[in-house]
């Protein structure tokens, strides 16, 4: 059995965090400031402390519709170009002093256009709150721009990722229902970035199945997949605990796809009953691309620690599971290689190095 750990151990471990919503780790006394200054009047308690209590039941009352309710809320209030640089801001800076050390930090520049602010606006206010965020809190944070899937700006928001590629962003994402709306829908901008040399990872597997997964891979040439949770869907476990891969998922296992899972999330939106059920520990033994992340921190009122916490308790894990976990995250982030691999070999691998010899002295 591995070594207890605790959360406070947890917090000091250097981590990385991949799938992360800005809209969705909001704080809730900046969401009252932020309707406060910019005239939204609809929020449900301009209390923090009643607010965020709001936004926790409405996150687990099970209805989708009260869950997403409550980015219209965050949404709402995040319409300036001063209020996305102070909520990226404090993003940085709450990722920060929970030990992550790398994050790629995702948004809809199209969902922040009521005020009539264009889209290069949006990105570079953006860009600005994680680039002095990071640099006052020492965290690097890359920035992913989505587009939704049920709209049809997805050629123009792949363009603006490789038009400020230099600048911060390092990917593209698409979101939103998944049932009724397949990535293929938006081929051309996948092929485009693919001609661009860009990076992009596509939410997949999560609201639905394998046939999900297998196109954002198979036709949109995704580089990771964002969730991909129902990857077990394809893998089959005898009674003596075997398991037999499908075609997809030993395409996905032998490519090296990262799934960036997000437990606690997932059991919210009803892809896994509990921590202890949930895919991620059978995927972590098979050897998948497995990765730990967030999704929206103020919904699921949760960090990186906490879901590494839960998991530890669950499984079992010690330092050398969340190390590993950790170094898969770098492994597969949307930053050069030598960045990646500096960052493995003096920040996170010293980093656990430090954290498993106070344990043996």
């Amino acid at each position: 059995m591995n070594e207890r750990l605790t959360l406070e151990d947890i917090r000091r471990a250097p981590k990385v965090l991949l799938h992360d919503h800005l809209d969705g780790g909001v704080r809730p006394e900046t969401v009252v400031d932020l309707a406060r200054e910019g005239g939204y009047d609809d929020l449900p308690s301009t209390d923090p402390a009643k607010l965020g209590t709001w936004f926790a039941e409405a996150s687990n009352s099970g209805s989708l519709e009260r869950y997403l309710e409550t980015f219209s809320h965050t949404v709402g209030v995040m319409q300036s170009t001063e209020a996305l640089a102070r909520v990226a801001y404090e993003c940085a800076e709450d990722l920060a002093k929970d030990g992550v050390v790398y994050a790629e930090v995702r948004y809809a520049p199209e969902l922040h256009t009521r005020t009539g602010l264009a889209l290069e606006e949006i990105v570079e206010a953006v860009l600005d709150g994680f680039e002095r965020g990071g640099r006052d809190h020492g965290i690097r944070v890359g920035a992913l721009v989505t587009a939704m899937r049920h709209q049809a700006r997805s050629m123009e928001i792949a363009e603006l990722a490789v038009r400020y590629r230099d600048a911060g962003v390092v990917g593209f994402d698409i979101a939103g229902a998944e049932a009724g709306y397949p990535p293929t829908r938006h081929l051309d901008a996948f092929e485009y970035l693919q001609r661009e040399n860009a990076h992009f990872t596509i939410h997949a597997g999560e609201g639905f199945g394998l046939p999900s997964i297998w196109q954002a891979i198979q036709w949109c040439g995704a580089d990771r997949l964002g969730h991909g949770v129902r990857i077990i869907d394809d893998i089959e476990v005898d009674a003596d605990g075997r398991a037999t891969l499908g075609r997809l998922a030993s395409y996905v296992r032998d490519k090296r796809i990262p799934l960036e899972l997000c437990p606690t999330s997932n059991i919210q939106t009803g892809a896994a009953t509990s921590i202890a059920e949930h895919p991620i520990g059978l995927l972590r033994k098979l050897h998948f691309r497995v990765t730990v992340n967030t999704d929206n921190r103020l919904m699921s009122g949760t960090s990186v620690s906490e879901e590494f916490a839960k998991l530890a308790d669950a499984f079992g894990y010690g330092w050398d599971d969340l190390q590993w976990l950790t170094v898969n995250a770098m492994k597969s982030a949307f930053v050069s290689f030598p960045e990646r691999l500096e960052l493995i070999n003096t920040v996170i691998k010293p980093g656990f190095a430090a954290l498993k010899a106070e344990r043996t002295n």
